[in-house]
């Protein structure tokens, strides 16, 4: 009977913070429009933490309930699903062109974010420390981000979206505030829901908090950059799809990977390194050579076939280590 309460927990919790984050980037975005904060700048940092705002708010409330393992298999898990899943499938419905800017910015920044991750998790601990240098680096990224972009044309397909859907304030300040607040409190109320489902779930079937958060609780939070980018990529805005997924990844290790590490410090284990860190890096991998080799920056449906096959192969590897009892 338990269970069901755990399930009914991670629908609503999943649920709940999709529509709380959803609140809590239209709430900031307008109050940052109508005191004159430029439209791109908007897009790329309000609006681009607001879709790891999931994560983050997860990660977080799982390290404070003690489960600093779930947040930490969040942050990878979700990385692994953005480009194994989520690119996967919008691949499949369209595919893709990558341009020269994207590879010779988002890329190398993405690479070199993760080769921190490496050295930090390397001793197979994740300490205070740690969390300073990740959450340093994501503040340093965050307006690095804003300042290239600025430096841009803005005839870009990115700045021709933020500036037409940015531009003009759709709230009034107090409108806004109230969505805002409303927002943020649907994430806090949300993450606490679905990280106890999640704990729940995982006592449950026996397997490690780890596993669920590279599984349940990554898929679920890597919700909004699944519609975020299958839209972008039917409106024919490839760079917004691809820079979508590129950016919440580095989000994810900066600013979900610090939360763990700065509340409640702890060993990480051979398997993440080995096994979940290897694969987000051969997706990572893959992505590049497809994007740089293809004709013309294009990425087709084999491309998004062969990432979903890496994705489906690896939560299937999961199942079944879960199943035989390899501890993660």
């Amino acid at each position: 009977m338990l269970t069901i309460y755990y399930i009914i927990a991670l629908i609503l919790g999943f649920s709940v913070l999709l529509l709380g984050a959803d609140r809590f980037v239209d709430g900031a975005a307008n109050i940052a429009r109508n005191f004159g904060v430029s439209p791109l700048i908007i897009g790329l940092t309000i609006v681009g933490l607001g879709t790891s705002a999931p994560e983050i708010l997860v990660s977080a409330q799982a390290a404070f309930d003690g489960s600093p393992a779930l947040g930490i298999g969040n942050a990878i898990g979700s990385n692994i699903a953005n480009i194994g899943m989520v690119l996967g499938i919008t691949l499949l419905v369209t595919p893709l062109t990558v341009n020269s800017d994207t590879l010779k910015r988002e890329f190398p920044i993405l690479a070199a974010v993760m080769a921190l991750a490496l050295l930090l998790l390397w001793d197979q601990h994740l300490g205070y420390n740690d969390g300073l240098v990740l959450l340093i680096g994501f503040i340093l990224t965050l307006f690095g981000m804003a300042y290239l972009a600025m430096k841009s044309s803005k005839d870009s397909s990115s700045g021709k979206k933020f500036n037409n859907e940015y531009s003009q304030p759709r709230m009034t300040t107090k409108t806004a505030t109230l969505n805002f607040i409303v927002g943020l409190a649907g994430l806090l109320i949300a993450s606490k829901v679905l990280v106890w489902g999640a704990t729940g779930i995982a006592i449950v079937l026996g397997v490690s908090e780890l596993i669920i958060g590279l599984t349940i609780v990554a898929i679920g939070t890597s919700l909004p950059e699944l519609a975020a980018s299958v839209v972008s990529a039917l409106k024919n805005q490839h760079d917004i799809a691809i820079g979508n997924i590129l950016g919440s990844n580095v989000f994810n290790i900066l600013a979900v990977l610090a939360m763990p590490a700065l509340i409640m410090p702890s060993a990480t284990g051979n398997a993440l390194l080995q096994r979940d860190f290897s694969v987000m890096v051969l997706l990572f991998i893959l992505l590049f050579i497809f994007a740089r080799f293809g004709k013309g920056g294009r990425i087709g449906r084999n491309a998004g076939t062969l990432m979903l096959l890496v994705y489906i192969t690896y939560n299937s590897l999961l199942a079944y280590q879960s199943t035989v009892g390899i501890v993660a």
